[in-house]
């Protein structure tokens, strides 16, 4: 293993310092407890959107702090849950008086602690309401979550959800755009090869150089089923048919598609799933009227990537076109 670290127990405070000096103009950075909120924080009178995660799936969710997205994100340590001593404060940092949501992916520790620390704000008299992803259609469970888990669709609902704040929706409006994006975002990857956490120093799941998982996890969890290795547009059919039979896609449907990298995945690769994912949207009448290419959720270093579609409608339209300006996202400013 090979990783440009100094101390495995330090990398995930060394990393968050370095996109604190990185990015100075955009967030603050407050180390202990560890979270990063937007520079002008809390912006008075604005619904402000907190959410957070374990670390190794960079830019999610620190990338996406910044105006017209996220006003706090609470990183924890590499595939583990921030505590609730992280999330409370976060929280209490952004409030403004109007409002705090929670964006949650459905994994069993950041439920747990997000909803412990949700009760705490409340009693402390910070409105906050909840939104829980779910977006991934390869498994409806698995060894992290009860249900689906949540990935790829995170960052579109963080988007969509933080330009309405930023217009100045209402708690229970933002929290509503918010739940309308998860309910029309579907979300399915591939792993090429493992990842290594590094405090582990060995891959977290085993694959034959000829085999690829279909229906991974942001963390290596096992998906529907392991296959030789096949070519982009196989591969391509096999992530994109359950999406979009999940979501119904139809003729004159209009979409999002994002084709998202795991980390370790050229983006000239990402560039040709995506070639193949349009034709098949087009096979099937629908429209793309925006997309999103890159790494977005990744998964340290795995080889791989997850498409997502979402239909959208106008309003998602427009406020995905809404300015905004973070270190990972940055259009219309």
């Amino acid at each position: 293993m090979k990783k440009l670290i100094n101390d495995p127990r330090s990398v995930v405070d060394e990393s968050v310092e370095g996109f604190g000096l990185a990015h100075a103009d955009i967030v603050t950075v407050h180390p202990e407890p560890k979270f990063v909120t937007r520079k002008d924080a809390p912006v008075q009178g604005k619904v402000a959107l907190v959410s957070g995660g374990g670390s190794g799936h960079e830019p999610l969710h620190a990338g996406f702090v910044g105006r017209g997205m996220l006003d706090a994100a609470v990183p924890g340590a590499v595939f583990t849950s921030p505590t609730p001593d992280q999330i409370l404060p976060a929280t209490a940092a952004v409030d403004s008086g109007a409002g705090v949501v929670h964006i949650v992916k459905n994994y069993t520790g950041d439920v747990l602690n997000f909803e412990t620390a949700a009760e705490m704000a409340q009693a402390e008299g910070i409105h906050v309401r909840s939104v829980l992803v779910n977006d991934d259609v390869a498994v409806e469970d698995s060894l992290y979550t009860a249900g689906r888990r949540g990935v790829g669709g995170t960052v579109l609902v963080e988007k969509i959800a933080g330009a309405a704040a930023e217009r100045g929706d209402t708690l229970e409006e933002v929290t509503a755009i918010a739940e309308r994006v998860n309910s029309n975002v579907r979300t399915m990857g591939v792993a090429l090869s493992a990842c290594t956490v590094p405090h582990a120093g060995t891959p977290s799941f085993d694959l034959a150089d000829d085999e690829i998982e279909i229906g991974i996890g942001i963390h290596g969890e096992p998906g529907r089923h392991r296959i030789s290795m096949e070519p982009a547009d196989a591969i391509t059919d096999r992530l994109l048919g359950p999406v979009l039979d999940d979501l119904g896609i139809q003729d004159g449907d209009k979409v999002l598609l994002f084709v998202n990298g795991m980390g370790g995945t050229p983006q000239s690769e990402l560039y040709i799933v995506y070639r193949r994912a349009a034709a098949i949207l087009q096979d099937r009448g629908a429209a793309i009227d925006r997309s999103l290419v890159g790494n977005f959720v990744t998964s340290l270093e795995m080889q791989g990537c997850s498409i997502s579609v979402l239909r959208l409608d106008d309003e998602f339209t427009d406020l995905w076109d809404a300015p905004v300006h973070t270190a990972a996202l940055r259009w219309g400013v």
